[in-house]
C-alpha cells in the first residue's frame, strides 16, 4: 500500500492541498455554482458540518485522488464493470420494488457509471472508517469492521458463482433481522396518503401541490415545456407501466428547490398524476430532475462508454436498471432542451439506514456484513445477463472472483489500509475545506 499512501499524501503542504481541492471543485462544480450560487452555499454549509458530510459531497475529489493509483485487484475485466459511483455507508435504504415488495438494499444511483469495482468497495470502506471515528471507535475496531465488510463481500461473490439460487440477494420483511428489520418496519408504516397529505392539498374536490417546503409555481411556458418532456418520458418506462395509460393524467406540476447535497444547482420538478384509479388516496408524485455528470466519468476515458449514453438522464436510468434487480416501475428519462432528465417516483416507502441508532460493535458488524453482500450482489446483477445494456459482455461475479479469491488476506488488508488512510486524508481535507469556504476562497460564492 506504499504506492497508495504516496498518491494520497504526496501533497503534504496544506496550501498545495487547498489549491488541489479548489482545482477539483472548479472542474466539478464551477458551472453549476455560476448558475445557482445560493444552492451551493447551502450544499457547502451542509458539507462543512462533518468530515462524513464532506465526504458524501466530494466524490469528485475521491476519484481525482484515485485516478492512476495502482490496484492489485483490478485487471482488464474488473476495470470496466457497472459501479454505483458513490457507494458510502448512507446510500442504503428501503424502497418498494417492481414486484410490490419492500426491500432494503443499495439506493441512489445518480453517480452510477462504469469503472473498477474496487472504487466502489474502497469508497464504502473509507466511509465506514469515518463513521467509526465519529463514534469514537478505536482504529483496531474500525479495522475489524472493514475486514468484516471485505470478507463478507468476497464470500458473497463466491456464493453468487457457486450457488446463485442460494445467495441471499435482498432483505425483505420476511428475511431481515435486527436493525435492518426495524428500518423496513418503519418504511412499512409510511403511506402514500401520508406523503400526499404532506405535499398536496385538496382544492375543488381534487389534489394539487401545496406551494410550501421548497415547491414553487411555474410560469406557463415552463409548465408547457415540462409537460412536453413528460410526454417523451412515457415511451422510456417499462412496458408493464405503459400498459395503463390512464395512470398518466397529469393533475399538477411544480418546481422544486433543495433536493439534496448531490443535486445542488440542478433544476427539478414534481408532477402529480392520477394513479390507477380516480380515488384521491392513490395519486402518484413523480420527480423530474436534470441528470448530473457522474464524478467517475471524468476519469474513465473508454470511448465505448463515453458514446453509449444519449445524455445523463439516459445514463442514470440504464445504470440503475443494470445495477438494481427490480427497479422503480416509474423509472424513465426524457430531455428538456436537449439536456437529459431523470424521472422516477417520489416514494412514500423510502427510509434510509440511520447510523445514529447503531452504536454497539456487534450491531454495526451485522449491518456491515449485509451491506457487503448487497454490494457484491449489485455488482453481480450488472453484467451480460442484465437488461437494457451491452457494455459488460461477461459475468461480473466470475471476473471479480478471479481477482479476490486467490488472496483473501491481501484483499482484506488492502481495504483496511485504504479505509484508514483515506479517512485520515478526508478529515484533513474537511478542515482545509472549511477554511477555504469561510474565508471566501471558493470561486463564485
Amino acid at each position: 500500500m506504499k504506492e497508495l499512501r504516496g498518491v494520497l499524501f504526496e501533497q503534504a503542504d496544506q496550501e498545495q492541498r487547498a489549491e488541489r481541492i479548489l482545482e477539483v471543485f472548479d472542474a466539478a462544480f464551477g458551472e453549476l455554482i455560476q448558475a445557482d450560487p445560493a444552492a451551493f452555499r447551502v450544499k457547502f454549509r451542509k458539507m462543512a458540518a462533518s468530515a462524513f458530510a464532506f465526504y458524501r459531497g466530494t466524490a469528485c475529489l475521491y476519484y481525482a485522488d484515485l485516478d492512476g493509483a495502482p490496484n492489485p485487484f483490478v485487471d482488464e475485466r474488473t476495470d470496466r464493470v457497472w459501479i454505483h459511483g458513490d457507494l458510502h455507508a448512507e446510500n442504503f435504504g428501503t424502497y418498494l420494488n417492481a414486484d410490490g415488495r419492500l426491500v432494503f438494499n443499495v439506493n441512489d444511483f445518480d453517480e452510477a457509471y462504469l469503472g473498477p469495482f474496487m472504487w466502489d468497495v474502497q469508497r464504502f470502506a473509507a466511509s465506514l472508517a469515518l463513521i467509526g471515528y465519529a463514534k469514537a471507535l478505536s482504529d483496531e475496531l474500525i479495522g475489524e469492521l472493514v475486514a468484516a465488510y471485505a470478507r463478507s463481500y468476497r464470500a458473497q461473490i463466491l456464493m453468487l458463482t457457486d450457488d446463485p439460487a442460494g445467495a441471499q440477494t435482498a432483505l425483505t420483511l420476511s428475511t431481515a433481522t435486527g436493525p435492518l428489520l426495524d428500518v423496513l418496519h418503519r418504511a412499512r408504516l409510511q403511506t402514500r396518503v401520508g406523503l400526499l397529505d404532506e405535499q398536496t392539498v385538496i382544492d375543488g374536490y381534487d389534489r394539487r401541490f401545496a406551494l410550501s417546503g421548497g415547491a414553487f409555481a411555474l410560469d406557463d411556458d415552463t409548465r408547457k415545456t415540462v409537460l412536453e418532456a413528460f410526454g417523451r418520458y412515457l415511451a422510456t418506462t417499462p412496458e408493464t407501466t405503459r400498459a395503463r395509460p390512464d395512470t398518466y393524467e397529469v393533475k399538477d406540476v411544480v418546481g422544486r428547490r433543495g433536493v439534496g447535497i448531490g443535486s445542488a444547482g440542478l433544476p427539478s420538478y414534481n408532477l402529480l398524476i392520477e394513479g390507477n384509479t380516480e380515488a384521491l388516496e392513490n395519486d402518484v408524485i413523480l420527480y423530474m430532475k436534470q441528470g448530473q455528470t457522474p464524478a467517475v466519468s471524468r476519469h474513465v476515458t473508454d470511448p465505448d462508454v463515453r458514446t453509449y449514453f444519449r445524455h445523463e438522464g439516459h445514463r442514470t436510468v440504464i445504470s440503475q436498471r443494470a445495477l438494481q434487480a427490480h427497479a422503480d416501475p416509474w423509472l424513465g428519462y426524457t430531455d428538456i432542451g436537449g439536456v437529459g432528465q431523470l424521472v422516477a417516483e417520489v416514494s412514500p416507502y423510502a427510509n434510509d439506514l440511520d447510523w445514529s441508532a447503531l452504536n454497539e460493535p456487534d450491531d454495526i458488524r451485522n449491518v456491515v456484513e449485509y451491506l457487503a453482500r448487497a454490494t457484491a450482489t449489485m455488482h453481480a446483477v450488472a453484467d451480460e445477463d442484465s437488461n437494457g445494456q451491452s457494455l459488460v459482455p461477461f459475468s461480473t461475479e466470475h471476473a471479480i472472483r478471479a481477482v479476490v479469491e486467490p488472496d483473501e488476506e491481501g484483499f482484506v488488508a488492502h481495504l483496511v489500509e485504504f479505509a484508514h488512510t483515506y479517512a485520515a486524508r478526508t478529515r484533513e481535507d474537511h478542515a482545509i475545506f472549511v477554511d477555504l469556504f469561510r474565508n471566501g476562497r471558493i470561486t463564485g460564492l
